[in-house]
């Protein structure tokens, strides 16, 4: 697979790059906390997939084969990633996008749909956002409701310092889903190899605490009012995500009119049972390319 190391603001970044050139959207992919671009082998080795539409993955700064941040206030949350997604888009001349997001790269997907609009130089269109794993939120009170850990606390996941036995655990039933066919070692190495600052800047930056408010979009105002379309596909039995949450949304414009829900997969289905989540990206990349 064709990648490449760019130079950044916000460090060096490592890019995973298909390079099919035709007049379709590209679909760009972003991991999440304290993973790596790794988590999306199946899709970028998908014939069905790569044959029609250029993909772009990246390993976020402090993350899998990237440096990590030269100035990590600025880069570790949701802006700063969101500025280095939309950097990569324009050194590669992409001109159309639809951006899919897993756990916090759909933040990050959320926090570019704006971001996106006012860029005019070259303009950058989004044409849909597929978000797994992700419940739109900013602040305490919205991630009480939609996440399941207490008191909005993001717990591992705003954790600087992992012991093994913590590492372990994130690395075997988050993506891997606690199913040893489902576990590879890159994701324990990914764990160990993360730069804890981006795990306690991103969820101070999200939750906010008593010396700083949150912030970053609205989250939820995004998905309520922007135009873009919006899939919006989890495992049924989400262990991070309150499903409830994402069905009281009023989203704005979601995909097949309800958010889907994949029987007894986990935080992420696309990994878990790729054969089955590939129709499912298959025919959001279809509707997004008639989007005008």
């Amino acid at each position: 697979m064709p990648s490449f190391v760019l130079e950044t603001d916000h460090g060096l970044i490592s890019i995973t790059d298909t390079g099919l050139k035709n007049d379709k959207p590209a679909l760009l992919l972003i991991h999440g906390n304290s993973s790596s671009s790794k988590i999306f082998r199946h899709i970028l080795e998908s014939k069905a997939l790569t044959e029609r539409w250029r993909i772009i993955a990246f390993d976020l700064p402090g993350h899998g084969a990237s440096s990590n941040a030269p100035d990590p206030d600025k880069t570790y949350w949701m802006r700063g990633y969101a500025d280095l997604a939309m950097h990569i888009l324009q050194h590669l001349n992409i001109p159309r996008v639809v951006v899919f997001g897993w756990s916090l790269g759909g933040h990050v997907g959320i926090e570019m749909v704006p971001l996106l609009a006012s860029i005019s130089s070259p303009p950058i269109e989004i044409k849909g956002l597929m978000l797994t794993g992700t419940p739109p939120a900013l602040g305490k009170e919205q991630m009480k409701r939609g996440f399941k850990f207490q008191d909005g606390d993001l717990g591992l996941a705003g954790k600087k310092d992992w012991s093994e036995e913590e590492a372990q655990g994130v690395a075997r039933y988050s993506a891997a889903a606690g199913k040893e066919e489902c576990f590879e070692a890159w994701m324990l190495e990914d764990a160990r190899r993360t730069d804890g600052r981006a795990r306690v800047i991103m969820s101070r930056r999200l939750a906010g605490n008593e010396s700083e408010a949150p912030a970053g979009v609205d989250q939820r105002k995004v998905v309520e009012t922007e135009e873009v379309l919006i899939a919006v596909v989890n495992g049924g039995a989400e262990q991070f995500v309150n499903l409830d949450y994402l069905d009281d949304l009023r989203w704005r414009r979601l995909w097949r009119g309800r958010c889907i829900a994949l029987e007894g997969l986990k935080h992420a289905p696309f990994w878990e049972r790729p054969d089955e989540f590939e129709g499912l990206l298959l025919e959001f990349m279809g509707d997004c390319e008639k989007e005008v």
